[in-house]
């Protein structure tokens, strides 16, 4: 059931409450979490938090810990299975789900006792009708019994006419069921068959601290950043990302509104967040500009920088700009601030006629103090990246180090996620240089397929979904700016990474087609669990992303067989 006032039927049910808080391992979910959080500790509501990757997390996290909680919130898990038969609670338990995954499974959407959802209903869910999906078979049982209460009065032919009164009625209702069920498998296949993201769980979250009047610029940054993973991950559309940050945008007017008199009282240790168009250039005040035009998959891509001759073209739009080489290689911050000051408009300048016209992007960035600076993707990357941290395998340890992160009064643990971004950023782009110039794409008639050998370079940094998306995503990109196939330009692209070499699995993911008009919708969650149920793969479903699965290495070609014969 959706819950329409979000603080009556949310908030102010847990106050006195003990609350069990399962968080999935994405950053807008840990944005919505230290939002929680802050909520949370003002109302001294007592909760335990329990990071959870998959759905055996989930369920082993739920089973350990039932006995001591009524009250269960889900952020980022939960909405897009039938989360009762998933984890067969008790009768009076509850469970609150803010999830950006959609569609939102209909058994949650039409239980009213145990399952409440905190997902914004403007976002264009297209939910089944209840009399499509549900119908009370019980009148029809009662009614066939009708008529025969009086057999033994009647005459025998008036009793033979009943009865094939009654058979005739009965054969069409069976015939009206038959229908029935027909039309609801597919009314359900058109609503379940694409998997894709709503409105970011961070703003959810935040707004409910706006309405209770408790929010804080801490909190509205949470809300960008949250919003930002969703943009930087590619999980939502342009247009859906521009309408958000323009909600957003009148909130930090209203926070970060000062006066003149103001501006000279602020203290050292205060935070500023502004509304900006800035550079599609990952990281790049952290880094050198020449680096981190070398690591953006936007100028990447465009300028084709896998080859020599997108190198020279590299050089040609650094020349074009004026900007010599010692400056564009040392540290962002050591550059020469007359450069610097211009910087923004030089590169735009220049980018349109090297074919980039888009290159500055609407963002907000937050200056903690007078010497810090963050741009809201800088601290995607740094979480995401503590996230998925392979130096470590505790991921329960990476989760809190991530959501550490995320305090202005951690930079220490943000600087040191920058550095593992910047690593992953440069494994990720000599990965995709290497598929490309040694053919490792091969188009497998109805989608495109790569597949990364063991011993392949940094390969143990793609046994976690978040880098192989981004990898698959990047790679799909310049695959389509480097290939003269039209037909290829428009395919999906299915990708196979080594996960587990103990218990010899991969992990499988698949990513819609690189086009201008993408709406991001995902359509491989089903395919994959067809492909697999039709060869009896042993596979493992267990990411929140149903896109994204584990599959044994010698059940792979035969996988792979059946998806191309089920999208042909």
């Amino acid at each position: 059931m959706f819950v329409s006032d979000i603080r009556k039927e949310f908030y102010d049910v847990l106050l006195n409450q003990r609350v069990l808080l399962l968080v999935a391992f994405d950053v807008d979910a840990l944005c919505a979490c230290k939002i929680l959080q802050s909520l949370f500790h003002c109302d001294h509501i007592q909760y335990t938090l329990v990071p959870v990757a998959g759905w055996q997390d989930l369920e082993t996290s739920f089973l350990e810990h039932k006995e001591q909680f009524k009250y269960h919130v889900l952020i980022n898990c939960g909405a897009n299975v039938d989360l009762l038969e998933a984890l067969q609670p008790d009768e009076d338990a509850v469970f609150f789900i803010c999830d950006s995954h959609r569609p939102v499974d209909v058994i949650n959407v039409y239980n009213d006792t145990q399952i409440k959802l905190l997902i914004k209903q403007d976002d264009d869910l297209g939910i089944p009708a209840y009399d499509d999906l549900f119908r009370d078979d019980e009148e029809d049982e009662d009614s066939e019994d009708t008529g025969n209460e009086s057999e033994g009065s009647e005459p025998t032919g008036k009793r033979r006419r009943l009865d094939e009164v009654t058979m005739e009625r009965r054969i069409d209702r069976r015939r009206q069921r038959r229908d029935w069920e027909e039309r609801r498998r597919e009314i359900l296949f058109e609503y379940e068959q694409y998997e894709y993201h709503g409105t970011s769980s961070g703003m959810v979250i935040f707004e409910l601290a706006w309405i209770m009047s408790k929010d804080s610029n801490d909190m509205l940054w949470w809300a960008i950043v949250g919003l930002t993973d969703q943009w930087v991950h590619d999980k939502i559309t342009h247009m859906k990302y521009v309408t958000d940050v323009g909600i957003v945008q009148r909130h930090v007017s209203r926070h970060n509104h000062r006066n003149e008199d103001e501006e000279n009282t602020l203290s050292i240790d205060c935070m500023r967040i502004s509304f900006n168009f800035d550079l599609r250039l990952a990281l790049y005040h952290h880094w050198s500009l020449y680096e981190s035009m070398c690591n953006s998959n936007y100028t990447y891509a465009n300028l084709k920088l896998w080859s020599i001759q997108g190198l020279k073209r590299l050089q040609e739009f650094l020349a074009e700009m004026g900007l010599p080489l010692n400056q564009v290689r040392q540290k962002f911050n050591s550059m020469d601030i007359s450069l610097k000051d211009n910087l923004q408009e030089m590169i735009e300048e220049s980018a349109s006629k090297f074919g980039m016209k888009d290159i500055r992007v609407q963002t907000f960035s937050v200056h903690f103090g007078f010497k810090n600076k963050f741009l809201a993707s800088d601290i995607v990357y740094s979480a995401a990246s503590l996230l998925e941290n392979s130096e470590r395998d505790d991921g329960n340890k990476n989760f809190i180090e991530a959501l550490d992160s995320l305090s202005r009064s951690n930079l220490g643990k943000l600087h040191q996620g920058l550095e593992l971004a910047k690593q992953q950023l440069r494994a990720i782009h000599q990965t995709v240089a290497s598929c490309i110039c040694t053919n490792l794409i091969i188009s497998h008639g109805p989608f495109l397929y790569c597949y990364l050998q063991e011993g392949t370079p940094d390969v143990k940094i793609y046994s976690k979904p978040i880098c192989l998306k981004l990898l698959c995503k990047h790679l799909l990109k310049c695959f389509v700016r480097s290939t003269k196939n039209k037909r290829c330009k428009v395919l999906p692209l299915v990708m196979a990474a080594p996960m587990d070499l103990q218990k010899g699995t991969v992990i499988v993911i698949g990513i819609p087609p690189e086009t201008e008009s993408s709406d991001k919708k995902n359509f491989f969650g089903k395919a994959f669990e067809k492909a697999a149920e039709s060869t009896s793969s042993r596979t493992l479903h267990d990411q929140f992303d149903s896109s994204i699965i584990e599959l044994k290495s010698e059940d792979r070609s035969k996988f792979l067989d059946a998806l191309i014969s089920l999208l042909s």
